[in-house]
């Protein structure tokens, strides 16, 4: 099962919380949109992780999105904190009272709204009130249990192909009107180059 597992591979973030003059930050890539129109997020946090309480008694939390060339960052947050004697005044910088991770490419501040106890951890739902554009341009740092620190890769989509046009094709083909949803809104268009 592990191996199956393993073989996930998803974005890397730094969630970072302070409170009452204390900050403490974990790697994670247990952190997921869960929607669009209204900007929620959620973050999968275990218990016995010293950022816990900070996220609970502050009520928000910071996501950074890590650049491919911050691995060493992300390594340095995926170990407990009490390990290393909480050394990353390196890797951490203030904005507005927020802890973010030092040139990542993007950042998210969230408020907690629902928190839900979820096997050995606990699903923090929040809203993103702030956010900042770091490095955009440069590709995310990517992570699987099984194939480790990965770089984002060349699209999977050859230019200028488009599955849903393909799609809507087949269905005139076969005498539909494919045309009256195509204009659907969607939170989400897979198959676009964003």
């Amino acid at each position: 099962m592990k191996r199956c597992l393993g073989q996930m591979i998803k974005g890397v973030q730094v969630v970072a919380a302070t409170h009452e003059g204390t900050v403490r930050a974990y790697c994670s890539h247990w952190v997921s949109q869960v929607s669009f129109a209204e900007p929620i997020v959620m973050a999968s946090v275990s218990p016995r992780h010293d950022t816990h309480p900070l996220m609970t008694a502050a009520g928000w939390f910071t996501v950074s999105i890590a650049a491919a060339d911050q691995y060493d960052a992300a390594q340095y947050f995926s170990y407990p904190g009490r390990k290393f004697r909480y050394l990353a005044s390196e890797y951490l910088v203030e904005v507005d009272g927020m802890p973010v991770l030092d040139r990542c490419v993007a950042w998210l501040r969230c408020e907690t709204f629902q928190v839900l106890p979820m096997g050995d951890h606990e699903l923090f739902f929040a809203r993103v009130t702030r956010y900042g554009e770091g490095r955009l341009k440069e590709p995310p740092l990517l992570y699987s249990a099984r194939h480790g620190w990965r770089v984002t890769g060349e699209k999977a989509r050859p230019a200028g192909a488009s599955v849903r046009d393909r799609l809507l094709e087949r269905l005139r083909d076969q005498g539909y009107d494919a045309d009256a949803d195509a204009d659907a809104d969607s939170d989400a268009d897979p198959d676009s180059d964003g």
